[in-house]
This record gives structure tokens, sequence and C-alpha cells, in this order.
């Protein structure tokens, strides 16, 4: 799967699994989740999220840091999915 379509991939999941009142669209891939000029997600969104791309990709995320590094904006989401499919492909 190319890196475009996995992020539109990733924005549908988010606008699904956490109800957003957005489509998937206008939600811009380096945009931030949270704080600031962000998405506005919140703690409740982000286990959400956390669960939903283990279930959609196998991605697992066990640790807060890498939490928060992974769920910053689509970008750093579509990476780590990408980096993970490449290992678990190798």
């Amino acid at each position: 799967m190319d890196n475009a379509a996995l992020k539109q991939e990733i924005k549908q999941l988010m606008v699904e699994n956490l109800m957003l009142q957005v489509r998937p669209e206008e939600i811009g891939d380096n945009q931030p989740l949270f704080g600031p000029g962000s998405v506005g997600l919140d703690s409740v969104d982000a286990l959400q999220l956390v669960v939903a791309l283990d279930k959609a990709y196998g991605l697992k995320i066990g640790d807060s840091e890498i939490a928060k590094r992974t769920l910053h904006s689509v970008d750093t989401m579509a990476a780590a999915v990408a980096a993970h499919q490449k290992s678990a492909a190798s």
C-alpha cells in the first residue's frame, strides 16, 4: 500500500472510530491531533486510536512516550504503521 493510500485509510479509521464531526479529507497529514491548532482529540480518543491501530494494522503501542510520538499526526501514524508492516514482512 502506498503512503498516500495509507494516510487516507488512517483518516477514515479516525473519523469512524472517534466519531469525528469532520470528513477524512479535512484532516491535514501533519496537523497535530492534540493541543492548540489541532484536530481536537483528547486522552479517551488517544486510547481508542491505539486500539484501532492495533486492530487494523497489528501495531502495538505499549508505552505513553511512544504513543505521544506515534499519535502526533496522520504522518507519524502512517510512518509507524509502514515501519511495523515492513518489519512484520521480513
